[in-house]
Order: structure tokens, then C-alpha cells, then sequence
């Protein structure tokens, strides 16, 4: 059942996300917008006073729906992670229980990017042709 009500708002929250679309872009605003578009007809549709009250509630109503499905999905998927994290403390605790967890071993030491300097007593190679050799 839960998973069924998370598909139905999550349909619900996508319809409304295209209506609130629609509805913002018909509105005319300071420039023309789309409602324009259409040649000035959008006051014979609607009505006599236009289409500003309509889509100004349609948008109202499509925003506060839009925005209860946005707060319902989050805390279902939040509520969903809580109870993973609780499954996998649960799981953690059966292990050590059970003495099959490893504990993590140090890592070995990372080595220097700049070669070390040789133990001392230790065989110099001889310099290449044209060079002088090092002095230790």
C-alpha cells in the first residue's frame, strides 16, 4: 500500500509540475508572455475580465499542490533512509555478535616520492660519462 501511494504522488506531483508550466507561461506579463500569442483571445475565452484571475488561482492552487507533493516526497524518501540506516545498524550489531566483523588493518606507510638517500657503507654507482659523481 505504501508503495502504491508513493507512485500516486509521485504521478500527481509530475501532472502538476506541467500545469504549473502551462499556467505561468500563458500569463501576460509586463512583455506580452505567451498569453499574447494567441492573438489577444484569451479575454473572449476566459471572460470579460480576462484571464488574469483565472490563471492567477489556477497558479495558486497548481503552486500549493506543487509544493505539498514536494514535501510529502521528501519525507516519505527520508523515511525511507532512516529505517536503511537502522537495517544496517542492526546488521553491524549481529555481526559483532557473532565475531565475523574485521576490524580495518593501518595501511602500510606511504613511500616519499623523492628517492631516500642510500644506508651508509652502501656501493656508489658511478656517475654517467661527463659528469661528476656526487660526493657523500
Amino acid at each position: 500500500m505504501s508503495h502504491f501511494f508513493d507512485i500516486f504522488v509521485t504521478i500527481i506531483h509530475v501532472f502538476v509540475c506541467l500545469v504549473l508550466m502551462f499556467v505561468v507561461l500563458l500569463q501576460q506579463g509586463k512583455g506580452g508572455g505567451m498569453g499574447s500569442a494567441f492573438g489577444g483571445a484569451s479575454a473572449q475565452v476566459f471572460g470579460g475580465s480576462g484571464a488574469g484571475n483565472i490563471l492567477t488561482k489556477a497558479t495558486a492552487i497548481c503552486a500549493g499542490v506543487f509544493m505539498l507533493t514536494s514535501v510529502t516526497l521528501a519525507h516519505r524518501a527520508s523515511a525511507q533512509d532512516s529505517g536503511l540506516r537502522s537495517r544496517i545498524q542492526q546488521e553491524e550489531a549481529k555481526k559483532k555478535e557473532r565475531g565475523t566483523v574485521r576490524e580495518k588493518e593501518p595501511a602500510p606507510p606511504a613511500s616519499s616520492a623523492a628517492p631516500s638517500a642510500p644506508p651508509p657503507g652502501a656501493p656508489v654507482a658511478p656517475a654517467p660519462s661527463g659528469e661528476e659523481a656526487p660526493k657523500p
